[in-house]
């Protein structure tokens, strides 16, 4: 190999001579790879240098920009054929991606808010262009972890202020009791003696989050309210946003499954685990920005 050939100029070499793979599918490796390397080059690591780590840290990173698992997978599998040509040319003795898990088969987690994003929304809500309504949806979302569903049907006798909790009918019908924050509920009973009682213009409605026409919140007009303030606080959020900043942040802060469980209405406690995968992400990704051994 020469001072200016490259484990990858040579591989990519390899598989349009030896393999006889056309210019296209060549040029897909080499871009697949080509990320790799610049990856590997930001943390002064080379080809006969990285380790199974740094491929599933590069894996994690092209996840987070939204890349689909069959794209991962995609990655994984030029990496695999990199890795194994370099084993076959003698260029390094091991192969850092034997049993990888294929991305296809990655559980796909749930998007949560950061907690000082979650705080950037809620201020956002709390603007004096912010309806008294979308504030108390805003603060009642982050508050009890609801579906858009369950908050778009939530009716007036399902609201427990003096309590501080909520009756939800969730998916299958099965009911259950789920707690409120003093803030939801100050903004629920701001909502209520204000702007819903001007809004129904005395016409009579039951549930708790109507429309300018006495009507029901739909669950578009959800979708377009925190469109908007998700833009004021510079994050893309939705209701399932809310609903998994809601989940995480509780057990980041200690809450057990069972009771995080019995709050989102899981039937399987296998889906509230999911969660615990979140936080290990995150609290990995913390100890990797501000740890000097890491």
């Amino acid at each position: 190999m020469s001072a200016k050939t490259t484990p990858l100029s040579s591989f990519l070499v390899y598989l349009a001579v030896e393999k006889g793979l056309s210019k296209n599918t060549v040029e897909s490796y080499g871009r697949d790879l080509g990320k790799l390397i610049g990856f590997l080059e930001q943390k002064g690591i080379g080809p006969l240098g990285f380790s199974k780590e740094h491929i599933i840290d590069f894996l994690d990173e092209l996840r987070g920009t939204g890349l689909s698992p069959a794209t991962l997978g995609r990655h994984l599998s030029s990496i695999r054929a990199f890795c194994r040509y370099m084993v076959l040319e003698k260029i390094r003795e091991d192969d850092p991606s034997e049993n990888l898990e294929n991305p296809r088969l990655w559980q796909r987690l749930p998007k949560a808010l950061a907690r000082d994003e979650i705080k950037n929304v809620l201020k956002a809500g709390a603007g004096a262009r912010c309806l008294a309504r979308d504030r108390a949806m805003l603060e009642l979302m982050y508050s009890s972890g609801l579906r858009a569903t369950e908050l778009t049907t939530l009716k007036l006798s399902d609201v427990n202020l003096e309590a501080g909790f909520l009756r939800i009918m969730g998916k299958g019908s099965k009911e259950r009791v789920v707690p409120m924050a003093q803030k939801a509920a100050k903004s629920i009973k701001e909502y209520i003696s204000g702007l819903r009682t001007k809004l129904l213009r005395g016409r009579q409605s039951d549930y708790l989050f109507i429309t300018g026409r006495g009507k029901p919140m739909s669950r578009q007009r959800l979708w377009q309210a925190l469109k908007i303030y998700g833009r004021e606080a510079g994050v893309a959020l939705s209701p399932h946003m809310m609903r998994h900043s809601f989940a995480t942040h509780l057990l980041e802060g200690g809450a057990d499954l069972r009771s995080l469980q019995k709050m989102l209405g899981h039937s399987d406690i296998s889906t509230t685990q999911v969660y615990t995968k979140v936080s290990q992400d995150r609290a990995r990704k913390v100890y990797k920005e501000h740890h000097p051994r890491a």
